[in-house]
């Protein structure tokens, strides 16, 4: 079954980009809320994980934190 992974960030941060490039090179589908361009959805990314940087990842409606922690995830439990 396939996970639910959702990041809030933006166009221009660079571990957003990151991320983003991460995952596609992977072929891991996720939902992108681009802060930028959804700006109401920067109050649902502060309100889920108590934080205002970028970039928010949530799996399967979990906090699991930014950049860092999601490459430190084993590529295969995110599929």
């Amino acid at each position: 079954m396939a996970k639910k992974i959702e990041i809030y960030g933006t166009l221009s941060c660079n571990k957003c980009v990151n991320v983003r490039e991460f995952l596609d090179q992977k072929n891991i589908e996720y939902i992108d809320y681009l802060i930028d361009l959804m700006p109401l959805e920067k109050d649902e990314m502060i309100r889920r994980s108590g934080l205002k940087y970028y970039p928010q990842i949530f799996i399967n409606d979990e906090y699991v934190g930014g950049e860092e922690e999601l490459m430190m995830m084993d590529i295969d439990s995110l599929k």
